[in-house]
């Protein structure tokens, strides 16, 4: 008794043969836990890649397509033009006629179209996203309506025209966008709250331009509607490279900020607890955003429904997970070139570009207000 009284009540730690053959167990037993992780990690890493490759495969089809509709707006027209002459007049040969048409008209035009719509499309997403709403739209919010409000005061009001109408309609895009934000500030920016608070501006703004335009001539009610339609009509180098330089430098600022972008998409607390400073990202998203619409409204007019419809569509088209900033400027850059084509050659009458995007922007915003409603959400 006294022997089995001081026995070693852990006899695998004198045998080990023993030990091993205890301890065995317990390694199967925790062998399916770690096989399930690998396997939980590998479907998510395949996911990731699929995603990718999804991403990537449609950005090329979206981009492939840009590439196409722009080389036919510059080959089609009163006068067509086969792509050897086009391509000849690219590299800098002198083609006749088409020298003068492809390269003093239509080639601005389209360059326009692309850049504009890029802006559009850019700033557009970027708003939805920073506000988790897809109607937070610079059409929605009255940034358009700032910028239309201040070109039809400066054209008939002021008399001014060119480089003056555009610089006016910017700082008044600045100025609105500015506004919006501080009314809406309180305890933090909410969409619902700025989308209201952008609606009841833009209304007002929209009052002061059919005042504006009631009290006009008839000279400058026509060159006031052109530049409020949205019109790529008269497109000229000199409306282009604005556009080109607000695009080159606030376009990169923009792409840089997505991911955190993303992380505000997840509510202000969690952003922070992931390291975003979210007041500093917020003013540097904005201000980038509503420069870049504030730059393609100057030089095309408000071209409606663009940054409202380009977000959305990329969204599908890029899937979930995937950034949508870039390929919404992709998609804006299509839809504004297609719209020019269909509004120039599809009737016998030729439209401004403005008007065919009112036309599919339309019935897109009544159906999502429906949509919104349905789920419950409010406005």
């Amino acid at each position: 008794m006294k022997d089995a009284a001081v026995q070693d009540p852990c006899p695998a730690a004198q045998d080990p043969a023993r030990a091993d053959a205890t301890a065995a167990p317990r390694i199967l037993l925790a062998s399916p836990d770690a096989a399930g992780h690998s396997t939980t990690l590998e479907r998510v890493v395949a996911e990731r890649r699929r995603r990718h490759r999804r991403a990537l495969l449609n950005g090329a089809v979206l981009a492939g397509t840009i590439l196409a509709v722009f080389c036919l707006t510059l080959v089609v027209g009163r006068t067509v033009y086969s792509p050897a002459e086009v391509l000849a007049v690219l590299a800098g040969q002198d083609v006749p006629g088409a020298s003068f048409t492809v390269g003093r008209l239509r080639l601005p035009r389209a360059v326009l179209a692309v850049l504009a719509g890029a802006c559009f499309g850019l700033g557009g997403v970027t708003f939805q996203t920073m506000l988790r709403n897809p109607l937070a739209s610079p059409d929605i919010i009255g940034i358009s309506s700032g910028a239309s409000a201040a070109a039809a005061f400066a054209i008939v009001v002021l008399g001014l025209s060119g480089p003056a109408v555009s610089l006016l309609a910017i700082l008044a895009g600045l100025g609105v966008a500015f506004l919006v934000f501080l009314l809406s500030a309180r305890g933090g920016v909410a969409g619902t709250r700025l989308i209201l608070v952008g609606i009841g501006i833009s209304a007002m703004l929209t009052s002061l331009t059919d005042w504006v335009l009631s009290t006009a001539g008839q000279w400058d009610l026509q060159e006031a509607l052109r530049w409020l339609t949205g019109s790529l009509n008269n497109a000229s180098w000199d409306q282009a490279l604005p556009v080109l330089a607000a695009l080159a430098v606030l376009g990169p600022l923009l792409l840089s900020r997505g991911g955190e972008l993303r992380a505000t998409q997840l509510g202000d607390d969690t952003a922070r607890a992931l390291g975003v400073r979210v007041g500093r990202s917020r003013l540097v998203v904005v201000v980038a955003a509503v420069g870049l619409i504030s730059f393609a409204t100057a030089a095309t007019g408000p071209i409606a429904f663009v940054a409202f419809l380009s977000g959305p569509i990329a969204a599908r088209i890029v899937g979930p997970g995937s950034s949508p900033l870039l390929p919404a400027a992709a998609v804006g850059a299509l839809l504004v070139l297609v719209a020019d084509l269909v509004g120039q050659f599809a009737t016998g009458t030729r439209y401004p570009v403005g008007v065919v995007t009112g036309v599919l922007g339309a019935p897109y915003l009544l159906w999502l207000i429906v949509r919104v409603n349905r789920r419950g959400s409010a406005l």
